[in-house]
């Protein structure tokens, strides 16, 4: 894929991050969008013949997104592949890391060796939104020097979040602090089209002041939050489960843009 060029087919693969939790198309429906959503559709706008395909699911690991994802993709030989992973992996408190490096590696591995060009992410820095998340730090440091590694040593394209100043402010995150707002997620889809040189930096603008809030409201949210949102996903983690079980990745086939979702 040259530099500076549309794709003219792109199939992206992961977890919640690439499936577009919480972008939603429209309030109560039940559908995301998100950065790769938002990409595609600039593709789409400036070559009709573009083709798009989102196998990503909430909750996969990397090990699901190797052996579910990965194949997928290879069928389907598209001119580009996003990957992006390992993030549901690090914020577990026990993770061979190695292990995590050898599956992302062959994956990555397999897709440049069927002829696509992958595009890789570097981690977002967690500490400004949450002190429980910012605990994984070490880990999410590990996970990004590994995709940075990886990018280099297989000649991918890397989409640079680390350090941005739009993801320290509140607006860029959702109110579970996990996954990006709408906001974020068009932040991300700058980041990508910066990458593949068809837009600039201004992504990474900072989204401008916003108020600190007290230390009591703050200790309230935090446990409000932690009843709402970080309980129930150790529940699942107790139980075995996850939120995307029984999913598929919403838009399975290449297909022009817009693409009729699989799922809900």
């Amino acid at each position: 894929m040259a530099p500076d060029t549309v794709p003219g087919s792109f199939v992206a693969i992961g977890d919640s991050f690439t499936e577009g939790l919480d972008d939603p198309w429209q309030a109560g429906d039940g559908l995301y969008r998100g950065w790769a959503d938002r990409v595609a559709e600039v593709f789409a706008t400036r070559d009709a013949s573009f083709r798009y395909a989102n196998l990503a699911v909430r909750g996969r690991k990397i090990d699901a997104i190797a052996a579910e994802q990965v194949p997928r993709a290879l069928e389907l030989a598209p001119e580009l592949v996003s990957l992006a992973g390992g993030t549901n992996d690090v914020l577990r408190p026990r993770v061979d890391l190695d292990a995590l490096c050898r599956l992302f590696e062959g994956a990555v591995r397999s897709l440049r060796e069927n002829g696509s060009q992958v595009l890789l992410f570097q981690s977002v820095d967690p500490t400004p939104r949450s002190r429980v998340i910012a605990s994984t730090l070490p880990r999410i440091k590990a996970l990004t020097t590994m995709v940075e590694e990886i990018a280099e040593r297989h000649s991918c394209i890397l989409v640079r979040l680390w350090g941005a100043p739009a993801f320290a402010h509140p607006k860029a995150w959702s109110v579970d602090r996990l996954h990006l707002s709408s906001e974020g997620h068009a932040r991300v889809a700058g980041a990508v089209l910066e990458a593949l040189r068809l837009g600039d930096h201004g992504w990474a603008d900072d989204l401008g002041p916003y108020d600190v809030v007290p230390f009591r409201r703050r200790l309230h949210d935090d446990i409000d939050w932690a009843r709402h949102h970080l309980a129930p996903w150790v529940a699942r983690r107790v139980r075995g489960t996850s939120s995307g079980d029984g999913r598929t990745g919403k838009y399975p086939e290449l297909r022009p843009f817009p693409v009729v979702p699989a799922n809900r």
